[in-house]
């Protein structure tokens, strides 16, 4: 099968044909349909969690999918060939990937069905951003009325925070430079916008002088951001651990529950997943390329 692939320890990645997966007992062989870029993905490529998670070469990027199932092993009983689905490749190890023509997905975690009126470059955007936007959402416990910052807010998971935080009622503050990232943010939901590029405590302080109740942490210096919170507020970051008596790290975790509130959201109008670009699979050295270099919203990978 094709994919974008690290081949062995300490090469680059590149688009080659590499084994098509088998699915074990409990899995789902996926083809796959529309993948994206996501930040994890780039770390994986550029060698950061080498020490950190079992590589099982040749590596396949990419978490995300959207795709047919293509066969099911041993004990699978949630999903049958030829059903639609997506959602997240989450695994202990490091091996198959959604940027491949066919992946393996645990049957327990990551995967539900793809419903009719998604389309094919969200379904394989959504999970993951959609997840971590959620799970920092629900973790920030955002009340109506809050003043929430959101730094990192031009990016897939901010640009979705963006709009589950207005919806909760908060006034969100997010991050973006002048020009078409303020335009993008504000086309969003978010009320207020402050540059990322200049003093973001001064702007912030202008704009919240007893301070924000929440800080979602997407991007930036968290112990800087944590100094803008008021004496009750709390940050949740996806990032490093923040030092701060209110602060709390999420690691997405991509439920059925929350794969399917994404998709029923988007479906029904109440969600937006902004595609700032889309490649192909041959292009995916472009799209990760186009990742590193900021674009705005989600970046699309159609693999078929």
């Amino acid at each position: 099968m094709r994919a974008f692939a690290l081949p062995e320890a300490g090469a680059g990645p590149a688009v080659t044909d590499a084994p098509a997966p088998q699915p074990e007992a409990g899995e789902v062989l996926v083809r796959v349909q529309a993948s994206s870029v996501n930040g994890f993905d780039l770390a994986v490529s550029a060698g950061y969690l080498a020490g950190m998670m079992e590589h099982r070469y040749p590596v396949v990027l990419g978490k995300d999918f959207a795709g047919t199932v293509e066969a099911i092993g041993e004990g699978v009983t949630r999903f049958a060939v030829g059903q639609s689905v997506f959602g997240v490749v989450t695994k202990a190890h490091l091996g198959e990937g959604g940027l491949g023509e066919l992946t393996t997905v645990a049957e327990a975690i990551g995967i539900t069905t793809w419903p009719e009126g998604l389309e094919p470059a969200t379904a394989g955007a959504l999970g993951l951003a959609g997840t971590a936007a959620l799970d920092s959402l629900s973790a920030a416990a955002v009340q109506n009325g809050e003043t929430v910052l959101i730094s990192g807010a031009t990016g897939g998971v901010g640009a979705i925070a963006i709009q589950y935080a207005v919806a909760s009622g908060a006034r969100v503050i997010a991050t973006a430079r002048p020009g078409q990232e303020e335009a993008f943010v504000r086309d969003l939901g978010a009320q207020e916008a402050v540059d990322h590029t200049g003093d973001v405590s001064a702007q912030v302080r202008a704009l919240a002088p007893e301070g924000v109740d929440v800080v979602l942490h997407f991007a930036g210096d968290g112990v800087a951001l944590a100094g803008l919170l008021s004496d009750q507020g709390r940050i949740v970051s996806l990032l490093a651990p923040v030092e701060h008596p209110n602060a709390h790290q999420v690691m997405a975790t991509p439920t059925a529950e929350t794969l399917d509130r994404l998709a029923a959201d988007v479906v029904a109008g109440r969600l937006r997943l902004p595609v700032g670009a889309a490649f192909s699979l041959e292009e995916a050295p472009a799209a990760f390329a186009a990742f590193a270099g900021g674009t705005l919203g989600k970046i699309a990978v159609s693999l078929g």
